[in-house]
C-alpha cells in the first residue's frame, strides 16, 4: 500500500513526487494521464507551441464565451510528465509580494509574501547567485535568456521611451518597468519540473511513477478517502492509500475529478447523474485566467524568428542549437516585457507586457502572410481580473472533457483595464526605437483607432495566457474547498496542491507560484507524519 497517491505529474506534482520520497519511509506512487516527455519539441524551447493541439495537450476548449464574440476558446493544458511545465514558454514570474500578502488577509494563514519567500528559493538554483531574493543549489534552474534576439532589445528601448523604467530582474521585490524574462532552462534546453524535479529521483525504490493512467474516480469510507480507480491500457485499476491521496491535476482537471467522485455542489451533481457524497458549493468556481490582447506589426526586415523556421535560416538555427546550442532555438518566444499599473493607486501593477520578436497570431500557429511573414508582437496581459467563470461537469464519464465558462470581460473593470493596456502596447509598439524596421500595422491594424473599436478587438481577438486558477480555492469562507493546509474541506486524507487552490490570481505567469505551492505543501504534509 502506497502512503500518498498524487494525481498529475505536472508542475505541482512532481515537486510532491521528490519531496515527499525524500524520506525513504515514505511510500508515493504518481499518476499521470499521459505520456512521458520524449518529444523532441518539448525539450527545445523555441517549440513550446509546436505542443500544443498534439497528443501532448489536453486540447480543452471553454463553452462559447458571451463577452468574447461568442467564440470557443482552445485553453491549451500539458498532458505529458512536467504537464504544463512541459509546454509553456518558460517564463519565471513569482508575482508581486501584495498577492501573498492579500491571500493571508482572506484567512489563508501562513501565506503571506515574508513566508512563502523561503519556498521559493527553495527550489530554485539562481545561474546569477544567492542574494535576498535568489538562491542557488536547489533542482529548478534559473537562467537569463542564452541569445535574446536584436528585436527585444530595441523593445527594451521602446518601453523606456514610453516612459517605463528598465529592470534587471522582475523578481526582486519591484515589478514596475520593463526587462527580458529569466526562463526556467538549463544549458539552452526546457527545465521543466520532470526534468528537475522528477528524473533525478526516478530510482528511488519508495516512488513508483505509472504514466498513462488517467484517474477517474475517488472511493471513500465514510468520508474518508479509500481508494482511486484509474485506466491504464484499456483496464480499470484500484489502488488504496494509506495516509492521503493528492490531487495535482490543476484548475480543470482538479475540480472534474472531485465533481466525478461526489465531492461538489449536489444539485449540480445530482443533475450529471453522480451521487453526491460531500455537498461543497466551491467546487469549480472562482475560476480566473489571465487574457492577453496586443498589437502585430509587419517587419521590413526579414530579421525575426520566422527565419528559423524555413529553408536555409531553419537548417543555420539547428545546426547553431545542436552544436553550439545558442541561436534562436534558445527563444521561448516571449523574451521580454514589463508591467504598469493603469491607476497610480493600485497596490500593484494590473497590466504585464510579452513581447515576441516575431509574428505572433493564434497562439503562434498561424503563418502570417506578407513580408515574408517576419514581425514583430507585444501582448497586453490583465493581471488581477474581477470576472469569474466556473467549471462544470457535462457528463459523468471521465472521458468526457468538463465544460469551461471562463466568463471574460463579464466585469466592465475588466474591459477598461485591457484597453488602457492595450493603448500602451500602441505607444510602445509604434516607438522609434522599431523605426529600422518597423512595417505597417497587422493587428488591429491602423483602421481600428476609437475604444469601440479597439474593444470589439479585443472580444475578437484576445486569447488566454494558459493560466487558469482558483477552481478549488483556499480558505476559510463558505465557497472554499480546502483550508490553508489545502485540506478538502470536510473530507479526510484528500488534499489539492495545484494552481487551482488560488484564491485569487497571481501578478505575472504562475508556473513558478505553483511550483512553490508545491513545496509549502510538501514540507505541511511531512510535519504530520
Amino acid at each position: 500500500m502506497y502512503d500518498y497517491i498524487i494525481v498529475g505529474a505536472g508542475s505541482a506534482g512532481c515537486v510532491l513526487a521528490n519531496r515527499l520520497t525524500e524520506d525513504p519511509k515514505i511510500k508515493v506512487l504518481l499518476l499521470e494521464a499521459g505520456k512521458p516527455d520524449k518529444k523532441l519539441t518539448i525539450h527545445i524551447p523555441a517549440a513550446w507551441n509546436k505542443n500544443f493541439k498534439t497528443d501532448i495537450d489536453w486540447q480543452y476548449y471553454t463553452e462559447p464565451e458571451t463577452n468574447m464574440a461568442n467564440r470557443k476558446m482552445i485553453w491549451s493544458r500539458g498532458k505529458t510528465l512536467g504537464g504544463c511545465s512541459s509546454i509553456n514558454a518558460m517564463i519565471y514570474i513569482r508575482g508581486h509580494q501584495y498577492d501573498y500578502d492579500h491571500w493571508e488577509s482572506l484567512g489563508n494563514t501562513g501565506w503571506n509574501y515574508k513566508n512563502i519567500l523561503p519556498y521559493f528559493k527553495k527550489s530554485e538554483h539562481h545561474e546569477n547567485g544567492a542574494s535576498e531574493f535568489h538562491a542557488v543549489g536547489g533542482p529548478l534552474n534559473i537562467a537569463d535568456l542564452i541569445e535574446p534576439h536584436p528585436m527585444t532589445l530595441d523593445f527594451l528601448k521602446a518601453g523606456e521611451q514610453s516612459g517605463l523604467k528598465r529592470l534587471d530582474d522582475f523578481n526582486s521585490g519591484e515589478m514596475e518597468g520593463v526587462g527580458l524574462y529569466q526562463v526556467t532552462q538549463k544549458n539552452g534546453r526546457r527545465h521543466s519540473t520532470a526534468t528537475a524535479f522528477l528524473k533525478p529521483i526516478l530510482s528511488r525504490p519508495n516512488l513508483t511513477v505509472q504514466t498513462e493512467a488517467q484517474v477517474s474516480k475517488l472511493l471513500f469510507d465514510g468520508k474518508k478517502v479509500d481508494q482511486v480507480i484509474y485506466s491504464y491500457k484499456g483496464q480499470e485499476w484500484k489502488v488504496k492509500v494509506g495516509k492521503e491521496i493528492i490531487l495535482s491535476g490543476g484548475a480543470i482537471n482538479s475540480p472534474q475529478l472531485l465533481m466525478l467522485s461526489g465531492i461538489g455542489e449536489a444539485e449540480h451533481l445530482k443533475s450529471i447523474g453522480v451521487e453526491p457524497i460531500h455537498d461543497l458549493a466551491g467546487v469549480g468556481k472562482n475560476l480566473q485566467d489571465h487574457l492577453v490582447s496586443g498589437v502585430l506589426m509587419f517587419s521590413t526586415q526579414a530579421i525575426s524568428l520566422a527565419s528559423a523556421t524555413k529553408g536555409f535560416g531553419q537548417v543555420r538555427e539547428m545546426f547553431k542549437y545542436m552544436v553550439m546550442t545558442k541561436g534562436m532555438m534558445t527563444s521561448n518566444g516571449g523574451e521580454a516585457g514589463g508591467f504598469m499599473k493603469t491607476r497610480a493607486d493600485l497596490p500593484a501593477p494590473d497590466i504585464q507586457f510579452h513581447f515576441f520578436p516575431g509574428a505572433f497570431e493564434d497562439h503562434g500557429k498561424k503563418a502570417v502572410e506578407g513580408y515574408g511573414g517576419h514581425g514583430f508582437s507585444l501582448g497586453a496581459t490583465l493581471l488581477r481580473p474581477e470576472s469569474r467563470g466556473e467549471i462544470r461537469l457535462k457528463s459523468a464519464n471521465s472521458f468526457t472533457a468538463p465544460a469551461i465558462r471562463a466568463n471574460y470581460f463579464a466585469a466592465e473593470e475588466d474591459v477598461e483595464g485591457m484597453l488602457i493596456g492595450l493603448k500602451k502596447v500602441r505607444e510602445i509598439i509604434h516607438s522609434s526605437a522599431f523605426s529600422a524596421y518597423s512595417g505597417p500595422e497587422y493587428l488591429p491594424g491602423s483602421g481600428v483607432q476609437s475604444d469601440e473599436a479597439l474593444v470589439n478587438y479585443m472580444r475578437e481577438r484576445s486569447e488566454t495566457l494558459y493560466h487558469p486558477v482558483g477552481t478549488c480555492k483556499m480558505g476559510t469562507d463558505s465557497m472554499a474547498v480546502v483550508d490553508p493546509q489545502l485540506r478538502v474541506h470536510g473530507i479526510e486524507g484528500l488534499r489539492v496542491v495545484d494552481a487551482s487552490v488560488m484564491p485569487t490570481i497571481t501578478s505575472g505567469n504562475t508556473n513558478a507560484p505553483t511550483i512553490m505551492i508545491a513545496e509549502k505543501a510538501a514540507d505541511m504534509i511531512k510535519a504530520t507524519q
